[in-house]
């Protein structure tokens, strides 16, 4: 008898004789309460007594307790259980992810299966055993990649309130090297996302050849994993950077493990527990932590330091360009029939788009960018207008023929009177199908003010050599507070309307006693 299973006699012999029972022992040693049955049934049947042995056997160090766990089970002990004419049964079953104890209750309706529930148990938690899952670990060369993300930053006090609240931890991380990027931002957006990359590669000093995301909004419109649809803003800085975009596939997150990584190394060793007042506050405390402590660690698999693996994969990032990136916004306006878009309150020239389509605008800083939506090739390019109400239009392209919406403002005009109509068919004269937005104000003049005083502005007007909307607005503004001023002004004021009598006789008024009768009738009913 080996030195263990003595042992195990032993105790369990000892810990009976002292009147403890199965799950006492079985509380105090950690043996199963079916092993010490097993030895008490065999002690009261053969009526034995480990000590003798034991006095008997040489003196032994006895094993550490407990005993090294078993190996994984095999296909021998497998097939030893009563279940094993049922495996085909439970293992489909398992596949439906049906627990233990439905399953047994299956088999005892439909198999009349006499076994125990923790048969079925501990069978089933043997065919549940799979091998871990393998992957295959990928080497890059220095500059090649470089892995993006967000995670949630330490808790920070929203400016100007006492509340603290968690901003948007983004983490850029150069796949070779590991050296990494991190800034916290409240907010997100298309331009936020694109400038923290600008800012990552400023940080290190060139730009890899293709960076790795999620499929987030900012980055990626719509995900598929042969031609994803990048969001126009994101694009256009990983084209000025010469940098191809790789989106993971979706729910995939073991492609980008190493920015993975670096979120939770910098929220469970540089963020937990802390707070910061400000986001400048807690951006400087990364930088602080990034250099000191993140970039002089030994990375775990590499067992070399990052900053030495940065210093070899500097020289092989791409030089970045002199001038950085111009964010635009981008939206789509329809071209209307004087050829032109409208962009804050301005025009812009459209051709050779034609009349009535969609285009694709840009609005940067200081330019306009016309495109066509499909297939996005550049249009037209003007400057950005600085006044509203502007017209960026060369003469040769404006157009004078008169459209249905003309011929309609132009009716209008005349009903409020002949030097209107007059005025409107001179500037349409003068400026074309683009001069149509001052038309329609002269017309809506004469749904605030009385028309014959808006014909008189239009008058002055002509007279003055000034065809605009705002100076017939001013000219109208004044004469009804002339007119006003007049009406106040003037001496001779309206009889006030004379108090009439009060009157008990009228051919329209009844009679009191035809009331009388008729209350009379009415009570009288039952």
């Amino acid at each position: 008898m080996n030195v263990l299973k003595l042992h195990l006699q032993t105790t369990i012999w000892t810990l009976l004789k002292a009147g403890s029972t199965q799950r006492q022992i079985e509380r105090a040693t950690g043996i199963s309460r079916h092993t010490i049955r097993a030895y008490k049934k065999k002690f009261d049947s053969q009526n034995l007594d480990p000590a003798r042995d034991q006095a008997s056997a040489p003196i032994q160090t006895a094993p550490p307790w407990p005993p090294t766990p078993a190996a994984a089970p095999t296909e021998q002990q497998t097939s030893a259980s009563i279940c094993e004419p049922y495996r085909d049964y439970i293992e489909a079953q398992l596949r439906l992810k049906r627990n233990a104890m439905a399953i047994y209750q299956d088999l005892v309706d439909q198999f009349g299966f006499t076994g125990a529930y923790n048969a079925v148990k501990r069978f089933s938690a043997k065919l549940r055993y799979r091998e871990p899952e393998q992957f295959d670990r990928l080497e890059f060369s220095p500059g090649e990649e470089m892995q993006v993300d967000y995670g949630e930053g330490a808790p920070t006090r929203v400016l100007g309130t006492t509340r603290y609240r968690k901003p948007r931890l983004f983490v850029a991380t150069l796949r070779y090297s590991r050296r990494s990027f991190r800034r916290v931002v409240w907010k997100s957006s298309q331009e936020t996302w694109a400038r923290l990359h600008e800012q990552a590669w400023r940080y290190f000093g060139g730009s890899c050849r293709y960076v790795v995301l999620d499929n987030l909004k900012e980055g990626v419109l719509k995900p598929d994993i042969h031609e994803p649809e990048l969001n126009p803003v994101y694009a256009a800085a990983l084209k000025h950077y010469d940098v191809v975009g790789d989106p993971a596939r979706v729910r995939d997150p073991n492609r980008k493990g190493t920015v993975e990584n670096a979120i939770g190394h910098t929220q469970a060793t540089a963020l937990k527990g802390r707070r910061f007042e400000t986001i400048e506050e807690q951006n400087d405390f990364l930088e602080h932590w990034e250099v000191t402590w993140a970039a002089t660690r030994i990375h775990g698999s590499e067992r070399r330091q990052v900053q030495a693996m940065f210093e070899e994969e500097k020289p092989h990032l791409q030089a970045l360009p002199i001038v950085g990136m111009q964010y635009f916004t981008e939206s789509q306006r329809t071209v209307y029939d004087d050829t032109c878009v409208r962009v804050d309150h301005s025009s812009y020239a459209a051709r050779p788009a034609p009349i009535g389509s969609l285009v694709l605008v840009r609005i940067f800083e200081h330019r306009i960018e016309i495109r066509d939506l499909h297939s996005k090739s550049l249009l037209r390019t003007h400057p950005r207008a600085q006044r509203p109400g502007s017209v960026i239009l060369p003469n040769e392209e404006r157009v004078f023929n008169p459209s249905r919406e003309t011929l309609y403002i132009l009716n209008q005009a005349k009903d409020i009177g002949p030097q209107a109509h007059r005025l409107c068919e001179m500037l349409f004269g003068i400026e074309g199908r683009v001069g149509q937005r001052k038309l329609w104000g002269i017309v809506g003049l004469g749904r605030t003010y009385p028309l014959r005083l808006v014909n008189s502005a239009c008058e002055r007007a002509l007279n003055d050599g000034l065809y605009s909307y705002k100076h017939v607005k001013a000219l109208t503004e004044r004469l009804v507070a002339d007119a006003l001023a007049a009406i106040d002004s003037s001496p001779e004021t309206p009889p006030a309307q004379a108090e009439l009598p009060l009157t008990q006789e009228h051919h329209l008024i009844r009679s009191p006693d035809e009331y009388a009768d008729l209350f009379a009738r009415c009570s009288a009913q039952p």
